[in-house]
């Protein structure tokens, strides 16, 4: 198995390269190079400006307006932009329910929902887990019942990422309940201007309000924004979570946090410590054999070999990463790590302001800032996208079975 890339492919890096340096705003990148908050313009404005170029939908076919490339392609694309600190494409459109609509959606839901998404302008959000159905979603409660023409929604979704910015949301609901749960579930688009739909944010440890509880009180939704058949939805929500398996492992955004531990480090002096080097080497190994794991999945897929089916490997070792990148950061600038007040950081006093202001004072320079929220945020990671736990009851069962 070759996972060099081809001198094709090296080039292709080098398009990515110099076409993301042009275009990417220096601001955004900034932002993104020491987690600072992104507005929701920031994200959208990344998002139109790849929607421009066609690239919002990078992992589409060219029948769907896509470019077309193969899974290497993809791959490379996605780490050029995440090494030069461009915003992760917000996925619930381009990478989750598009596909989804591409597979089992009518021409005319293909032709009303594609172009939105291509072209960035419409913000959707995934409405999958409920308060008592988590990793295991076959239990989902919401309720959509057939009345003719429409369905009447009624329910809660919770832990929605981002979805204070919705405008659309794709949702499991329970249509039946006859039967094994899995096959009274449908796949059903809601306009979250909808009567009835409510969203209220969750504030969480780091003071941001990332996720979200949605509630939907008998929310008329047109039969025509079902998605494939009624009861079916379970197919096409199994096909959503396995479209993307390498990006769980989030191993390009890995790569740029490696670099800005080293940037903590060194600002705080801690490089020289031999055993603090230690152990951000073995971060760095780790990292390494993930991406080798990685580029073993896109290797089988680029030969048309049933690629590795090794999700639940990838999530685990790619959120355990997450979480340790995280914590040697905190080690690293020590009690400078803890501040997490959200008008100081907005007014530059644990970045460039405060470091000019104190002469180099080295809990202020941009690097430090806000490690605490970075580290809280990644809290999540092994529980989010199927829990640790139960992606290693997984693993066990395939490798046994």
């Amino acid at each position: 198995m070759d996972l060099a890339f081809t001198p094709e492919e090296q080039q292709f890096r080098e398009d990515i390269r110099t076409w993301v340096g042009a275009n990417l705003p220096a601001e955004i990148a900034h932002k993104v190079h020491n987690a600072l908050h992104l507005t929701r313009d920031d994200m959208q404005r990344w998002a139109k400006i790849l929607g421009k170029k066609g690239w919002l939908g990078h992992g589409w076919p060219k029948e769907f307006g896509g470019p077309g490339w193969n899974s290497v392609q993809k791959h490379l694309f996605e780490e050029e932009c995440a090494l030069a600190g461009a915003p992760r494409v917000v996925p619930f459109g381009p990478v989750m329910v598009a596909p989804v609509i591409m597979a089992f959606g009518t021409p005319e839901q293909q032709q009303r929902f594609l172009p939105g998404i291509a072209s960035g302008e419409v913000w959707w959000s995934q409405g999958y887990s409920e308060p008592g159905s988590g990793s295991d979603l076959a239990s989902v409660k919401c309720r959509a019942e057939r009345q003719g023409n429409t369905f009447l929604v009624n329910g809660q979704k919770t832990w929605t990422t981002l979805g204070q910015y919705g405008e659309w949301i794709f949702c499991l609901v329970r249509t039946s309940t006859e039967g094994k749960p899995q096959t009274g579930i449908s796949f059903l688009l809601i306009d979250m201007k909808s009567p009835g739909v409510t969203v209220r944010p969750i504030v969480l440890l780091d003071g941001e309000a990332e996720v979200n509880e949605v509630f939907f009180d008998n929310v008329v939704v047109p039969a025509e924004n079902l998605i494939g058949e009624e009861n079916k939805g379970w197919t096409y929500a199994k096909h959503l979570l396995s479209h993307e398996r390498t990006n769980i492992a989030d191993v390009n955004r890995a790569k740029r946090e490696l670099e800005r531990l080293k940037r903590i480090a060194k600002t705080e002096g801690l490089w020289d410590d031999t055993r603090f080097r230690d152990e951000i080497a073995k971060v760095e190994v780790d990292v390494v054999a993930l991406e080798m794991m990685v580029l073993r999945v896109l290797a089988a897929e680029k030969s048309g070999k049933n690629s590795l089916d090794i999700a639940g490997l990838l999530k685990i070792r790619g959120s355990e990463i997450q979480q340790r990148y995280s914590e040697l950061m905190m080690l690293a600038a020590g009690p400078f790590a803890l501040p997490l007040i959200r008008e100081a950081m907005e007014a530059g006093w644990q970045g460039d302001a405060a470091a000019g202001a104190l002469g180099g004072f080295p809990g202020g320079v941009v690097a430090n800032a806000p490690l605490a929220s970075t580290y809280f945020n990644m809290r999540k990671t092994t529980i989010y996208g199927g829990s640790n736990e139960v992606q290693r009851n997984i693993v066990a069962q395939t490798v046994l079975s």
